[in-house]
């Protein structure tokens, strides 16, 4: 898609009071009048951490989807189903937000396979999809089309990443680069949705990830997710706000600019086999 600039008029009492949009296909740089969001990390299914966050943070449902008092916006680093209990009601419930303009959802390595296997590509259902799929095998027929419906739209209205707040603040699943803002190619998709790696694999073949945030020297903050953290430390003017909830860690968000971290204790539904540390 061609850049496009969009000034755009909302009624007053429109909480999105977007002043100028440019979206390619890939990545979205977006400017609002008040930039004030709550941007969660990875959910992997777990739906009870996921609204008793959104709750603490002030929101409050009306009419289907979570409404700040103060016009804040959420904003997932993607990551939303796999592993944990409630794969498909996390889908719903970003599906909401994003189609009634209610937050944004970056694109991560998750979603990303959930959108092939809809789209009939081979992937290994395994990793945690094995749950979405048990999930999805439980509905009807109708339920599922309409769910893979609605996923499909959704996910083709995404992106990789965000720049937000005249570029002060960039969202992010694996990681970002700042010689790669307002860029993409297939080497910054990778990144985007895995971060970055040495090229080898480990002892049970996965790739072996390169800490890309300890390299950053960029102006810009990148909040992402992707990589289980013990806690959500500032390095580089990156954070990464993954606690591992899924594996009985926490859930996190990032309120933005106030840089306040909230957190709610996850249960172990999936056990961890990653190089990082779930906290306690």
């Amino acid at each position: 898609m061609a850049d496009v600039w969009m000034n755009q008029k909302y009624d007053r009492n429109d909480w999105w009071n977007m002043k100028k949009e440019r979206r390619e296909r890939n990545f979205r740089i977006l400017e609002f009048r008040e930039n004030q969001y709550d941007i969660i990390g990875d959910v992997h299914g777990c739906y009870e951490e996921l609204i008793q966050l959104v709750e603490q943070l002030g929101y409050r449902k009306e009419n289907g989807i979570y409404i700040h008092p103060q016009k804040r916006r959420l904003i997932s680093v993607g990551d939303v189903a796999d592993k944990g209990p409630a794969n498909v009601a996390c889908l719903n419930f970003w599906m909401d937000q994003v189609m009634t303009n209610g937050g944004f959802w970056v694109h991560g390595n998750h979603c990303n396979k959930l959108y092939r296997y809809f789209l009939g590509n081979r992937v290994r259902v395994s990793h945690g999809l094995e749950c979405t799929v048990a999930e999805l095998e439980r509905m009807n027929k109708e339920e599922r089309h309409n769910l893979r419906s609605r996923f499909m739209q959704c996910y083709e209205s995404q992106c990789y990443y965000l720049l937000l707040d005249r570029k002060r603040l960039a969202v992010v699943h694996g990681g970002l680069q700042a010689e790669s803002m307002g860029c993409f190619s297939g080497k910054i998709r990778a990144v985007c949705l895995y971060g970055e790696t040495t090229g080898e694999t480990d002892e049970n073949g996965r790739p072996q990830r390169r800490n890309w945030a300890e390299s950053y020297r960029g102006d810009t903050l990148v909040v992402y997710g992707h990589t289980v953290a013990e806690r959500p430390d500032l390095i580089n003017h990156t954070v990464d706000i993954d606690q591992g909830c899924v594996y009985g860690g926490y859930l996190t968000a990032l309120r933005y600019p106030e840089m306040e971290f909230v957190q709610v204790k996850g249960k172990a539904y999936a056990p961890y086999r990653g190089d990082g540390k779930v906290p306690e």
